[in-house]
């Protein structure tokens, strides 16, 4: 007979917890990521060089979280839907980068360094492009959750916040219209049922 259930139940919690986690890190160990050099740290936010990365892009709305088509449209790219019907490694993480409008972001699969060495093969579906994200150095805030716009938006602010402090100055003018002025990127690591508080995200604005 259990003379402590409550105790019995909250250590039940805290193996399953821990086991969660160990298998979200473990999961997200078995891809390839995006290299960069870590220039400084504090805390949650840091200054990264990055080198020229390759992605696979198409346009989608970042609270669609990829339901909207647009994450299918990258994974068959990467199933065999290009030239050379190859299939390609996913990889971590996937970038997300203003639009023009607001409301949109250019979502990219980052192309594992092999794949960049041989040659991205161009695409065979509609509204997917291969594209070449310049490498620099970047502010950096990372956080978990479930992303959408508004956290997007408000650890932004965060960032901004931070780089001021810091007398860092972004590269871009966050008013200019154009697809990459914005100079901002969301990047997210983990597949969509990861639960919120184990998901690493990022984001990103291009430093001068």
């Amino acid at each position: 007979m259990l003379r402590n259930p409550v105790v019995y139940f909250a250590t039940i919690a805290v193996f399953v917890a821990i086991g969660v986690f160990a298998w979200n890190v473990t999961a997200r160990a078995g891809y390839e990521s995006a290299e960069y050099e870590v220039i400084e740290t504090d805390g949650n936010y840091e200054i990264r060089e990055y080198p020229d990365l390759m992605l696979v892009a198409t346009t989608t709305q970042i609270d669609a979280q990829g339901r909207d088509g647009s994450f299918m449209k990258l994974f068959r790219y990467i199933s065999g839907a290009n030239e050379s019907e190859q299939k390609i490694s996913m990889t971590t993480p996937v970038f997300m980068e203003n639009d023009k409008a607001d409301s949109q972001v250019q979502m990219g699969f980052v192309m594992p360094k092999d794949v960049t060495v041989r040659g991205v093969p161009s695409p065979t579906g509609s509204d997917v492009d291969v594209r070449k994200r310049s490498g620099g150095r970047f502010a950096v805030l990372r956080f978990s959750g479930r992303l959408n716009a508004q956290l997007a938006k408000e650890s932004e602010a965060k960032l901004r916040v931070w780089m001021e402090s810091k007398g860092l100055v972004a590269a871009h003018d966050k008013s200019a219209d154009t697809a990459s002025a914005s100079g901002v990127e969301t990047a997210a690591y983990d597949p969509p049922f990861t639960p919120g508080p184990l998901r690493r995200n990022e984001v990103l604005i291009r430093l001068k």
